[in-house]
């Protein structure tokens, strides 16, 4: 067999950001995990560069789980799903190939797939943080909460360092009532994850609901202030302006929302709303 040394080597100037970005990726508006292109993870030069490392050792797995990670972000997902499928051939307790090949099925929107993968990646290493945060999710979206929370709550307690993990299970609280939980969990989420626009505007729907304006005004501006193109947080800014009786501020930000993403419906429900209240303007 080959020295694994130079194989190494070469995966950790390639790998180490790509991987790790794809098994821990979060949609924008955040509505489960989702892989976000990325032109130069993706770029054919990267892919091109990992290629000739499988072709100089065709038998180590990391070396086909690195260019899955790098198809991934390039949008080729059949092409990754059969490299992450090579990586757990020659290396059936590689929980991290499952973990990423998790993350391309729910990508592809098969999520009992996806769901399965976790769970056999947590089978091999239950403390894997990165396969309970992303099962938990998916048993969230399913409104199977009791399950999401338990993965939640395992990999706080792991001593996790994913801001997710914090995020998701502020949205539980969140849609259990339990704003003051939420509001904890989501600063916690934005303490480990400081340039996230998500969790401010997490936290600052649940100032929103015990009706502390102020707080909720600062969280959305700040979510734009940290990324202007996420509509969510427009929309949400634009409620607050809303709320406070400034219907010319809420329509032009709502309008900025849905310009930002037209199907969201929010934005597009204010737009309606405001304008009525302006008697018809703009």
């Amino acid at each position: 067999m080959p020295d694994q040394r130079p194989v190494r080597a070469v995966l950790a100037a390639f790998a180490v950001g790509g991987l790790m970005a794809l098994a821990s990726c979060a949609s924008t508006n955040m509505p489960d995990d989702t892989i976000r292109i990325d032109r130069a993870q993706g770029s054919e030069e990267n892919i091109s560069s990992l290629t000739s490392v499988i072709n100089s050792n065709p038998n180590d797995p990391e070396a086909y789980n690195s260019r899955g990670s790098a198809l991934g972000k390039a949008g080729r997902f059949r092409d990754a799903m059969n490299d992450f499928n090579k990586a757990i051939a020659l290396n059936p307790r590689y929980y991290q190939a499952y973990a990423n090949r998790a993350l391309v099925e729910r990508s592809m929107n098969k999520q009992v797939e996806a769901a399965q993968d976790y769970t056999t990646a947590l089978q091999i290493n239950p403390r894997y943080d990165v396969a309970l945060i992303g099962r938990g999710d998916i048993y969230r979206l399913a409104n199977r909460l009791p399950e999401a929370l338990s993965d939640f709550n395992k990999a706080i307690e792991l001593d996790t360092t994913d801001g997710r993990a914090y995020h998701r299970r502020g949205l539980i609280y969140q849609r259990m009532n339990q704003h003051a939980k939420a509001i904890e969990d989501f600063s916690s989420a934005i303490s480990l994850s400081p340039t996230a626009p998500e969790p401010y505007n997490g936290r600052g729907i649940s100032y929103l609901a015990t009706g502390d304006l102020d707080n909720a005004f600062a969280d959305f501006n700040h979510a734009i202030d940290l990324d202007g193109k996420v509509a969510e947080s427009w929309a949400n800014q634009a409620l607050v302006y809303e709320k406070r009786g400034n219907m010319q501020m809420a329509y032009k930000s709502y309008s900025h929302a849905l310009q930002l993403d037209p199907k969201y419906q929010p934005a597009r429900d204010g737009v309606d709303r405001t304008r009525g209240a302006m008697g018809g303007a703009g």
